[in-house]
């Protein structure tokens, strides 16, 4: 059975579960104690209210805090979630992480988990870590390794947990944070002394060493005017760039930067550049329409039919082999000084 076939049982497993439960009456005498299932009866609504997913342009968008993300959770785009992993571990030469962990790491936090992939694997490489993955919808896979788990919960809320962490992960949160020196205070403030963090994200400001772009480029049309929605709604689209000075601000030390190329189209001579430019643009046509029609009606309003007919020429311009076109993925990580006067 392949992956997309699982998760389409999962979700009708879990649908028909949330549908069978009662309702549990909640006690009006406050001296009692809560029991069990009073709890129990909170947590399936608020598993209910997670998975009772919106629609819209024909794709599922998530219901757990609507609207603070553009971007849909079906499958088609969850299928793409996985590309992107593969896009990213290609460019870093097949590396999860550069930070300096040590092999007898506790707690790691993975924020914005997506499909839970990097979570899952990170789970393998450190079986003895405890792996925490979170977002904003239950989109991941119930089979995991023992040491992994996912919670439905928005990053940019309080955070509540009673432990602090030695490692947390940040992949991939273009367009989807709208205060990220907050961000960066939550995760300092939820590492331990001496813990490591790492953001790993775009600048989408999409060039060409060759001068090979046309003004008239609609791929590079596509991604100013992503850009533009992006910034329209509060969330930028480009933190790479950002992170090495919102991590400073936040009180870290020992920050380094390092920035990878990602080439779109297999037009690179460089056997690894080569792979990833394919993996990009393969992932960027699949993703298209999803990536697209919220943001642009949301935050635009553009109409439903000026988008499919600019997407197409999208597409077009997307398969010409001269056109020699990145962009930028940074990847920052530092950590929380042993002592507060370090």
């Amino acid at each position: 059975m392949s992956l997309l076939q699982w998760r389409q049982v999962e979700s009708m497993v879990l649908t028909c579960i949330l549908l069978t439960t009662p309702a549990q009456e909640v006690s009006e005498d406050a001296d009692s104690a809560y029991g069990g299932d009073e709890l129990a009866s909170y947590t399936s609504s608020l598993s209910y209210s997670a998975t009772s997913y919106n629609w819209e342009h024909g794709r599922r968008y998530h219901s757990f805090r609507e609207g603070t993300y553009n971007f849909p959770n079906d499958e088609g785009e969850q299928e793409r979630y996985d590309m992107m992993h593969e896009v990213f571990l290609t460019a870093m030469e097949g590396k999860h992480f550069l930070a300096p962990l040590q092999e007898s790491i506790g707690r790691i936090l993975d924020i914005g988990t997506g499909t839970g992939t990097w979570a899952m694997q990170i789970g393998d490489m450190f079986p003895a870590a405890q792996v925490i993955g979170n977002d904003l919808s239950p989109i991941q896979s119930q089979w995991v390794p023992p040491n992994v788990s996912f919670e439905v919960d928005d990053v940019e809320s309080e955070w509540q947990y009673s432990q602090p962490f030695d490692f947390i992960h940040s992949r991939y949160m273009a367009g989807s944070i709208a205060d990220w020196p907050r961000l960066m205070r939550q995760c300092y403030n939820n590492l331990r002394p001496g813990g490591w963090v790492e953001f790993q994200d775009f600048d989408l400001h999409n060039y060409s060493q060759d001068n090979s772009i046309p003004p008239d480029n609609k791929v590079k049309e596509w991604y100013d005017t992503l850009l533009e929605g992006c910034d329209r709604i509060g969330r930028t689209a480009s933190p790479g760039p950002r992170l090495e000075m919102w991590a400073r601000d936040a009180g870290f030390v020992n920050i380094q930067h390092k920035k990878f190329k990602l080439p779109l189209g297999p037009w690179p001579k460089d056997k690894t550049l080569k792979r990833v430019g394919a993996l990009n643009l393969y992932q960027l046509l699949e993703g298209l329409e999803g990536l697209t029609l919220a943001l642009f009606t949301r935050a635009l309003g553009w109409s439903v039919e000026a988008i499919y007919a600019f997407l197409a020429g999208v597409r077009q311009d997307a398969m010409k082999k001269g056109v020699h076109m990145v962009h930028d993925f940074h990847v920052v990580y530092a950590q929380r000084p042993v002592s507060e006067g370090s």
